[in-house]
């Protein structure tokens, strides 16, 4: 065995070469911020940089928005990277792929220091700009997505120059990659977006004012809602002392916790996120296409003097939309803001689990669990048909116990009503269900949600969507 020793080291070596040299199924990901406008978007930096193996982070851009007009801060993105350099090795013992420090760093660039259209044009490229146009240009085919946090006049120069400069079809192709979601509008490029390129996947709550705005959902105290995991003192246990210099780095809460957050947390791989379909809904929220109603939303709570006006939508957006939940307190509550905040407490342990990887041993951290369906995740059934949802399979990595909840999603699927799971309990992995009377083809979405018994409890997700015909 000796004399073989060598001659398998070396095809284990070549073995994973060839491995890493395969294609990425990772999401290319590329975020613009106005951090240092508000502390929220250093929080929501590191909460990113806890699932940077989960993408390919194509760009960290220092961006100005309403809030903050003749300055951008890449020191401040660098800054947190120094912090997430020194736990990025402990995060590698529970997770392949998270990318280092330096290799992050050579992806940090900035955007004009100038608000808005006022830095859209001939004369206004910047290293940001130019870093988005040579990014959109690589030889991948994969999708774009932006995260925007602040304003996105630094994406709209980059489409500016690529519209100037490439042939039509070359454009196309360009914007065909390109996916967004700013988190509401903070200049007035998001909105020339919309109108210059009405063929571009854009998710957005649009205005100025953000009493309406989904990601609310993310921390706001909503009726209903989990307050517990996003207060004070839960923030500072499990996310800021004794979790290492990542930790320390997050900062307290101004205005809210990380409103940016919801930007890419539908990017995140969970059994539940699709990011290409925000109609399914996910941990960064539910949106429908569609062009909204014309309404100034510079009024009520957070209405502000001398901001842009809102303009009518020219085409359809992926925008608000909502869920109707049953709270904490076990009542009903409808709102866009509900389609995030149903996920809080799931997300919050999530991240928690995350920030105990920095320092901890692999064997003293948590790690969620996997779920496996038996039955194909999308099949057709007629109505009246009995048919059967099944998690058999099911592991958790840390040999966990694990509690199962097989529930519908009835605002993600097609038909009107509620299907009946009689005889239901919750802990059931295998579920019986009767297909419901239709009387045309409609679509219902079953989600599993397997949650672990470690500490923090750790959630994922199994979506089956069912398709039920007619009987003859």
């Amino acid at each position: 065995m000796k004399h073989h020793l060598p001659l398998l080291l070396l095809f284990l070596a070549l073995s994973y070469q060839a491995i890493q040299a395969q294609p990425s199924t990772k999401r290319r990901v590329i975020v613009l911020t106005d951090i240092e406008a508000d502390p929220d978007d250093a929080q929501s930096m590191i909460r990113f940089l806890t699932y940077a193996n989960e993408w390919d982070v194509e760009g960290l851009i220092a961006t100005t928005s309403i809030h903050q007009k003749s300055r951008v801060a890449p020191e401040s993105i660098r800054n947190i990277l120094s912090a997430y350099g020194k736990v990025q090795p402990n995060l590698l013992k529970h997770a392949p792929g998270f990318p280092t420090a330096q290799q992050l760093l050579t992806k940090v660039k900035q955007g004009l220091p100038v608000y808005g259209m006022a830095g859209v044009g001939a004369g206004h490229n910047s290293e940001g700009s130019n870093w988005i146009i040579r990014v959109l240009k690589q030889a991948d085919p994969r999708p774009v997505w932006f995260s925007v946090w602040g304003g996105p006049n630094v994406l709209a120069q980059a489409l500016w120059t690529i519209q100037q400069t490439e042939t039509p079809a070359n454009a196309s192709r360009l914007y065909q990659k390109i996916r967004i979601y700013t988190i509401s509008d903070q200049d007035d490029s998001g909105p020339w977006i919309r109108k210059m390129f009405p063929a571009i996947f854009y998710v957005v709550t649009p205005g100025y004012n953000y009493a309406d705005a989904t990601w609310l959902g993310m921390s706001f105290p909503f009726p209903g809602s989990n307050g517990t995991v996003t207060s004070a003192d839960w923030l500072a246990t499990y996310v800021q002392q004794g979790h290492g210099p990542l930790g320390a780095a997050y900062p307290d809460v101004a205005y809210g916790m990380e409103g940016d957050s919801p930007a890419f947390l539908g990017l995140i791989s969970n059994g539940l996120n699709n990011p290409e379909r925000p109609d399914y809904g996910g941990w960064g929220g539910r949106y429908a296409l569609y062009k909204p109603d014309f309404r100034d939303s510079n009024t009520g709570p957070f209405r502000r003097e001398n901001w842009p006006r809102d303009e009518p939508e020219t085409r359809p957006i992926w925008t608000n939309t909502a869920d109707s939940v049953t709270g904490l307190d076990k009542k009903r509550y409808g709102s866009p803001q509900a389609t995030i905040w149903r996920w809080r407490q799931a997300v919050q342990h999530d991240f928690a689990a995350r920030m105990a990887w920095c320092t901890r041993a692999y064997s003293a951290g948590n790690h969620p669990p996997v779920p496996r369906l038996a039955t194909p995740d999308s099949f057709t059934v007629t109505s009246g048909e009995t048919f059967h949802l099944n998690a058999s399979g099911t592991t958790d990595p840390d040999g966990d116990s694990m509690s199962y909840l097989w529930f519908q999603y009835p605002e993600a699927g097609t038909y009107p009503g509620q299907v009946s799971t009689r005889p239901y309990a919750p802990n059931l992995y295998d579920l019986p269900i009767t297909a419901p009377s239709v009387d045309s083809p409609q679509t219902i979405h079953f989600i599993l949600q397997v949650t672990d018994k470690g500490t923090p409890a750790l959630t994922r997700y199994k979506r089956v969507i069912v398709t039920v015909v007619p009987g003859t």
